[in-house]
C-alpha cells in the first residue's frame, strides 16, 4: 500500500489510526476515540496544512473548544491525541515541528471516580435471573466488579479466556497487553450458569464469552444499556454505568488489602500514578470511620478540665 500524501490530512489521519490498531494494538473503541478528536482538529483548522499548524493555531482551537464547553479533562485527552499524530508525522512522513508541545488546558476539577457501596454492590447484583439473557447479565457483571475489567475487555473475552480450574480470567488489555486476574466465587458460579446456557445460542465458531439476542458478540453499548436498567430495577439511587464496577474493584480491593502494587497490577495500570486516586477514595472510607470512631475526633466532647 503506497504512503499516503503528506500534504492530506484525511489520508494521514487514515494512516495513523490504521498504524494505532495494526502496529500499537489498540482497541476499536480507543481508534474511535482518537478518530473523533482528530476530526475535532481537522475541522477547526478549516483545510490549513497541517504542517503549516503553530502553536498559536493549536491554543486558539483549544479557547474555542473550552468556549463551547468542552471541559479541561476533554480537552487534555484530545490535545494529547493530537500530540500523539504529530509525534506519528515528525517519525514516518517528515514533519519537523510538534505544534501541540507546550500548549496547557484548562484545569478540571479533581472529580474522583464513583464507586459503589460494599452495600451496593450486593444489591445490585441480588436477582434471580428470569430467562436467558438475564443469566448473561448476571454473569457479566459478576465478572465485571470481581475482576476490575474495562467494559471493552470484558466483550472481548472468549469463553478460553476463562480458568474456572484456577480461578482466573485472562484479560487482553490497552496495547495489546495480557494480564491474569483472580475470578471471585459468585462470578465462577455465575459464568458456569451462562455457559451451560450459552450452547445454544450461537454457531460454533463464535468465540465472544457473552452474546447478544441474536447469536453475536455483545456490544459495549448493549452492556451499558443493561446495567443501567438493572441498577433501576434493583432501586439503586444513581445510575450505574460499566466503569462503576471497575471503580468499586479498585477501591474495595484497596479498603480491604492496602496494597496499591496488586490494584495496580489487576487494573492493567502501567503507571501507578493512575491508581493512587483510588488512595483518595481509600482515605474518605477511612476518615469517616476515624471521625466516628476514635474518641479525640469526635467534636462533641467535653474539654478536660
Amino acid at each position: 500500500m503506497p504512503p499516503p500524501n503528506p500534504d492530506d490530512p484525511a489520508a494521514l489521519v487514515g494512516a495513523f489510526l490504521a498504524h494505532l490498531t495494526q502496529e500499537r494494538g489498540f482497541s476499536p473503541l480507543t481508534e474511535k476515540s482518537y478518530a473523533r478528536d482528530l476530526a475535532a482538529l481537522l475541522h477547526h483548522s478549516a483545510g490549513k496544512p497541517l504542517r503549516a499548524l503553530h502553536m498559536h493555531d493549536i491554543r486558539h482551537f483549544v479557547f474555542k473548544l473550552h468556549a463551547s464547553g468542552l471541559s479541561g479533562r476533554s480537552l487534555a485527552r484530545m490535545l494529547s491525541a493530537w500530540r500523539s499524530f504529530y509525534r506519528y508525522l515528525i517519525r514516518q512522513h517528515g514533519y519537523s515541528d510538534n505544534p501541540c508541545l507546550g500548549v496547557r488546558v484548562p484545569k478540571s476539577p479533581g472529580n474522583l471516580p464513583h464507586a459503589l457501596s460494599p452495600e451496593e454492590t450486593a444489591k445490585l447484583m441480588a436477582f434471580d435471573p428470569d430467562d436467558l439473557l438475564e443469566v448473561r447479565d448476571r454473569a457479566m457483571f459478576e465478572l465485571f466488579y470481581s475482576s476490575g475489567l474495562r467494559l471493552a475487555e470484558l466483550t472481548g473475552l472468549t469463553p478460553k479466556d476463562i480458568d474456572f480450574a484456577d480461578g482466573t480470567v485472562r484479560v487482553h488489555g490497552k496495547g495489546s497487553k495480557t494480564r491474569i486476574v483472580p475470578v471471585g466465587r459468585f462470578a465462577l458460579q455465575a459464568l458456569q450458569a451462562w455457559l451451560a446456557l450459552r450452547q445454544g445460542m450461537t454457531a460454533q465458531e463464535e468465540n465472544a464469552l457473552f452474546l447478544s439476542r441474536q447469536g453475536k458478540p455483545i456490544s459495549p453499548r448493549a452492556v451499558q444499556y443493561r446495567l443501567q436498567a438493572r441498577a433501576a430495577r434493583q432501586q439503586l439511587d444513581n445510575p450505574v454505568f460499566p466503569h462503576a464496577l471497575r471503580h468499586s474493584f479498585a477501591s474495595h480491593l484497596l479498603q480491604s488489602s492496602g496494597d496499591l502494587r496488586a490494584v495496580q497490577e489487576m487494573l492493567g495500570h502501567a503507571n501507578i500514578s493512575t491508581t493512587q486516586v483510588y488512595t483518595h477514595l481509600d482515605f474518605q472510607h477511612l476518615a469517616k470511620i476515624y471521625d466516628s470512631a476514635h474518641p479525640r475526633a469526635k467534636r462533641k466532647n467535653k474539654p478536660v478540665r
